[in-house]
């Protein structure tokens, strides 16, 4: 159901999560419409800093000198994706941290994960959380769950995140908008809109799961949102 909202100044921040460039250049881990992607991203960090939203920035990259019990390798033992010595883990230049942004590395999906990052939002006044980026059923729904769990509301930027294909990406936003409580689903425009100060509709969870998507319906469904 769509209702509208706003965003108190001050209580906002834009996360961005693994807008890395092995996901337009490894052909193993490309990200369908990564280019609307980024491009969605940038409009999205520039609405961000015109109104004063702090920016974090998120990689993934793997260290595996420490312990990762079943994690994936390539043929020389490195780590099959994000491997701390593979130059693909940069964030893309489009959407790179600019001067005094906060540049973070995980080695998990979650940006929620062994770090005090949720406790830095709380002391800084942070309520709600923009989140963007990549891919969507895996790191994008680990940090959306994780931040929910721990108090956040989560505006979730449908067009500005992505995964291997339509179907994978389709079917994650609707997971999460079936359990997204406290939060809403949104697009990019819209996004910008929320964080200029302005009241906007958006896609907010009402009952217990109400999205009954299908191979069929998904698509159609996840338009509306």
């Amino acid at each position: 159901m769509k209702m509208p909202i706003s965003i108190r100044r001050g209580t906002v921040a834009a996360v961005f999560i693994d807008l890395q460039e092995e996901h337009r250049k490894d052909k193993r881990y490309l990200v369908e419409g990564f280019a609307d992607i980024l491009a969605n991203v940038r409009r999205l960090q520039e609405a961000a800093r015109r109104n004063f939203v702090p920016l974090y920035h998120w990689a993934y990259i793997v260290d595996l000198a420490e312990a990762r019990p079943f994690h994936p390798v390539d043929g020389s033992g490195k780590s099959a994706f994000s491997d701390k010595d593979d130059p693909l883990t940069a964030i893309c230049h489009e959407v790179a941290p600019q001067d005094g942004e906060a540049m973070l590395v995980k080695q998990e999906a979650s940006a929620f994960g062994k770090n005090d990052f949720a406790d830095q939002l709380k002391v800084s006044g942070i309520e709600w959380l923009v989140i963007a980026g990549v891919w969507t059923e895996a790191c994008i729904d680990a940090t959306v769950k994780d931040a929910v769990a721990r108090g956040f509301r989560v505006l979730l930027v449908k067009d500005a995140c992505g995964s291997a294909s339509a179907a994978m990406h389709q079917t994650g936003i609707l997971n999460l908008a079936n359990r997204l409580y406290g939060g809403a689903v949104t697009n990019t425009l819209d996004a910008c809109r929320l964080m200029a100060g302005d009241t906007v509709k958006v896609w907010q969870v009402e009952g217990s799961v109400p999205l009954r998507f299908t191979f069929e319906n998904a698509a159609q469904l996840y338009a509306e949102l």
